[in-house]
């Protein structure tokens, strides 16, 4: 089982940490979930991970501000920015020396491009290699929901009109009443052809967790990054980049201009798959993972130096 600690920020959230392999290990793998998900998101991949590397992985999964069981915050520190210096402080706090591979999904990979964007020197000295899942470096640039662009530009009006309303919420969470009514909704947005019954109800149950000021009020950095230069300086790193063909919130455009700016980049492309590739796909996420832990362990003696 995960060890279960709490990561305690400058501005007194308090994070949700689970850490799971040794202390010693060779390489620390950190996974970030998504917007309105939590840690619980990546449990396949745990397993995966485990299984393959045993003792040579330790695995750390966080709960974001606002997410899961970390607390609250102030609505001005809902950005993406915010959740790049976050992350310093998780590694600095439970992985302060040895390489590291980042892991993100959607918000997650977001996060990892404005800690390489914000803290060069750092994500430098620590960073080891990359996987980017279901991800964007261009903001909402591609983002039609898999509708025609004038549905698509009144669809993002209304999300984002509505975001606003529900920053102002502050720490009350959705109603589980009316999470079970937008069930079909929350289907249909994030997954493809295929969903299992668990899985809808782990994501229901994550987004029941999310305060609606981190629902609402991380909507407008999401939409506005831009981070394609700040990856274009990476193109050194082991990295891989995965998309569904079905993924309506960050459709295969976005993977391939990750893959056009990281030349290295294996590009996986998964047909008939959403935006929750963890779930739907495991064995081609867990293959993209293991691949670029086995080229970081492989150069582990030298490829970083402690923080």
């Amino acid at each position: 089982m995960p060890e279960q600690t709490e990561v305690r920020l400058a501005d007194d959230v308090r994070l949700h940490v689970e850490v799971s392999g040794p202390a010693d290990a060779e390489v620390t793998a950190i996974l970030l979930h998504g917007w309105t998900l939590d840690g619980r998101s990546w449990h396949r991949q745990l397993a995966g991970i485990h299984e393959r590397f045993g003792g040579r992985i330790r695995v750390v999964t966080y709960d974001a501000r606002g997410h899961g069981r970390s607390s609250c915050m102030a609505l001005r520190t809902a950005t993406l920015a915010q959740l790049g210096d976050d992350l310093v402080a998780v590694l600095d706090a439970v992985a302060p020396t040895g390489p590291v591979v980042l892991v993100g999904h959607s918000m997650g990979g977001m996060t990892i491009m404005e800690y390489a964007h914000r803290h060069p020197g750092h994500f430098a000295a620590r960073t080891a290699g990359l996987v980017f899942v279901s991800t964007t470096a261009e903001g909402h640039t591609h983002t039609v929901y898999g509708l025609g662009p004038r549905v698509a530009r009144l669809i993002r009006l209304a999300e984002t009109t509505g975001a606003g309303v529900l920053a102002r919420c502050g720490a009350w969470r959705p109603p589980g009443a009316l999470l079970r009514a937008l069930r079909p909704s929350i289907r249909w947005m994030l997954f493809g052809d295929r969903c299992e019954p668990t899985d809808i109800r782990l994501v229901t149950s994550a987004v029941a967790r999310a305060s609606l000021r981190s629902i609402g009020g991380f909507r407008a950095s999401i939409g506005t990054q831009h981070r394609l230069d700040t990856l274009a300086a990476l193109a050194h790193l082991p990295a891989a980049a995965l998309v569904g063909d079905r993924d309506r919130l960050t459709p295969p455009p976005c993977a391939e201009s990750i893959a056009a700016a990281l030349p290295a980049t294996e590009l996986t492309v998964c047909p008939g798959a959403g935006h929750m590739l963890m779930m739907e796909r495991p064995d081609q996420v867990n293959a993209a993972v293991t691949g670029v832990l086995h080229r970081v362990l492989a150069d582990a003696p030298h490829a970083v130096s402690p923080a």
